[in-house]
């Protein structure tokens, strides 16, 4: 018997692209829908070994803060570097930070450098071969080791417990 995991091994992705493609088309004809779902299984079941495994989340609730947190970073770092823009009289302080990380699996890495490159004023230039560090590059840095702690406490400890607890 054929297990239905094995015919839709990413279900997520199946119903993303089902939607982008009546999205594209403009059209929920059944023609479109029937095209649609065709390639939404198919598509996956070519690439799905391409793909790394899903992550479990572990803490939903947490995820949902986390992504809030972010948005609203986001919010705030957009302001201060319009702000550090427009006014001729405060000097910029560009830096590269070497960060030194608690994560250790790739996807909360990668998640981590996202979400620093997300936030204006900051981007995450390179991840160290060892995977011990990210470089990162700031804008306007005041303190180097509040910087650091500011990112762990903010963004890498709630992804360690999202994620690899």
């Amino acid at each position: 018997m054929i297990t239905p995991r094995r015919w839709l091994p990413l279900p997520l992705l199946s119903i993303l692209l089902l939607i982008v493609w009546l999205l594209m088309a403009r059209s929920i004809a059944p023609g479109q829908i029937l095209l649609g779902g065709v390639l939404a299984l198919l598509i996956p079941l070519a690439t799905y070994r391409f793909w790394d495994a899903q992550p479990h989340v572990a803490k939903p609730g947490l995820l949902a803060r986390f992504v809030v947190r972010v948005l609203i970073d986001i919010l705030v770092a957009n302001i201060q570097v319009a702000w550090l823009i427009i006014n001729p009289r405060q000097r910029m302080r560009p830096a590269f930070v070497v960060y030194p990380l608690m994560l250790e699996e790739r996807f909360t890495i990668t998640l981590l450098a996202s979400t620093i490159s997300l936030t204006p004023g900051t981007v995450s230039a390179n991840l160290r071969m060892d995977g011990k560090s990210l470089l990162i590059h700031t804008l306007d840095m005041e303190d180097e080791d509040a910087l650091i702690e500011t990112i762990r406490e903010r963004y890498e400890r709630p992804l360690k417990e999202i994620y690899e607890c």
